[in-house]
């Protein structure tokens, strides 16, 4: 498991009024029904982003990134995976996740990201990129092969697998903000994944952090959130550092 329901995102570095978050139900092409958050700036958004959580899907972590992304200035949609198999959309600490996430399909994945996508251009105009976190991260790299009109994806400290898959037919901007000590997967295996992808990639890696450091409680490293913040920013922005 990535962030808890202790864990609480940090604040971007420049901050703009937002409208708090929202539950909506989102429809995939196939007619299945899933949870999502939804924040977006009082002003104009200057992009939009769909967020992928990690395994735990739409718990309360991503329903305040939404509001901290709003008030970077980006309209933003978090995702769940389980509308296809959970039976509420409860996402407690006694959520089964382990039993459900072999059933998450990366085709399904796609499709909702696609749903999400269309949600926010209905609504929003500017790009769309994808941002996501541990198991949502190596998913957003994966969708750097896919179809859907998205304009960059980003992963923080994502699974190397799913992408690896598609890596040779990778064709939109890639942006990799990795954990210097990351327990779940070797430098090596990013090295690769890397070097493998077809598309523009950016990777950077933050010496000694663990993964999961893009939490707030986590104060001694601070300085690497805000780090990520503005690579984020800039990546939305077409300005990549």
């Amino acid at each position: 498991m990535c962030h808890d329901v202790g864990s609480r995102p940090p604040a971007p570095p420049r901050r703009q009024a937002a409208r708090p978050a929202e539950s909506l139900r989102l429809t995939s092409a196939d007619g299945s029904t899933f949870a999502a958050f939804e924040a977006a700036p009082v002003a104009a958004s200057t992009a939009s982003v769909v967020l992928l959580p990690d395994v735990r899907g739409a718990h309360p972590f991503y329903r305040d990134l939404t509001e901290r992304f709003a008030e970077a200035g980006l309209a933003t949609a978090a995702i769940d995976y389980y509308g296809r198999t959970a039976t509420s959309d409860d996402r407690d600490g006694d959520f089964p996740w382990q039993e459900l996430l072999p059933q998450v399909r990366p085709d399904d994945v796609t499709a909702d990201v696609q749903a999400a996508a269309y949600h926010l251009r209905a609504r929003h105009d500017g790009p769309v990129f994808t941002v996501g976190f541990c198991f949502g991260g190596g998913q957003s790299w994966r969708l750097a092969a896919s179809d859907i009109g998205l304009a960059g994806v980003v992963g923080f400290y994502g699974l190397p697998a799913p992408a690896r898959e598609i890596a040779a037919q990778a064709r939109i901007p890639v942006l990799m903000l990795l954990a210097g000590e990351d327990v779940a997967t070797p430098q090596a295996e990013f090295d690769a994944l890397a070097a493998e992808l077809a598309a523009d990639t950016q990777m950077h890696v933050y010496p000694g952090a663990p993964h999961s450091f893009f939490d707030r409680s986590h104060a001694e490293w601070a300085d690497a959130c805000t780090d990520a913040w503005n690579r984020v920013l800039a990546f939305t922005a077409g300005n990549p550092s």
